[in-house]
């Protein structure tokens, strides 16, 4: 299937979880999470969650790299550009929700792209090799791009990759992992 037919099924697939399967999907991504070798991750960069659009609830993940003293990055969007700049989630920043929806850091200290070791990237769904469907703007591709290439990607998905997606282009970049719910 392309992608325009797999992001409107992954988007009904996620809006009929019930509140108490998220919670059993999201406590196993969490402890995936918390077996990673973080040992040298300084800077991770994280999406804070749209729950309109029922995302894994990032907060856990938050304060889990907080107690390791890592540094929080969270991004704000750019809708006339598709692109992302990157700050500093303190205990202090102050987050707004913008006119979409999408909760952004207000008051906090911008970073570059090539400071981050670690990106959790949200997704809809995934493919085995790694690529993976957002919400069709390509912010995270734009971003990905000016990364270190020894950034590692990890996507947080609520369900498991499917075999292949048709129509990945030149633009898209597979992440290095997928983390999803496992027996």
């Amino acid at each position: 299937m392309n992608k325009n037919e797999l992001r409107k099924i992954y988007k009904q697939k996620r809006q009929v979880l019930t509140l108490s399967q998220i919670k059993i999907l999201q406590d196993n991504i969490y402890n995936q999470i918390f077996q990673l070798d973080i040992s040298n991750i300084k800077n991770i960069h994280i999406f804070l969650t749209l729950e309109k659009f029922k995302e894994i609830d990032t907060a856990p993940i938050i304060k889990y790299f907080r107690s390791c003293n890592v540094k929080i990055v969270v991004s704000k969007s750019n809708f006339l550009e598709n692109t992302l700049s990157h700050y500093y989630l303190e205990n202090d920043t102050i987050i707004e929700v913008n006119k979409y929806g999408i909760p952004e850091p207000i008051n906090a200290v911008q970073v570059s792209e090539k400071q981050l070791d670690l990106v959790f990237v949200p997704l809809l769904i995934s493919d085995e090799q790694n690529y993976r469907i957002g919400y069709g703007k390509g912010f995270y591709d734009r971003f990905l791009v000016k990364c270190r290439k020894d950034v590692l990607t990890i996507g947080l998905n609520f369900f498991n990759p499917i075999s292949k997606i048709e129509d990945v282009n030149k633009y898209d970049i597979p992440l290095d992992k997928i983390i999803y719910p496992k027996e």
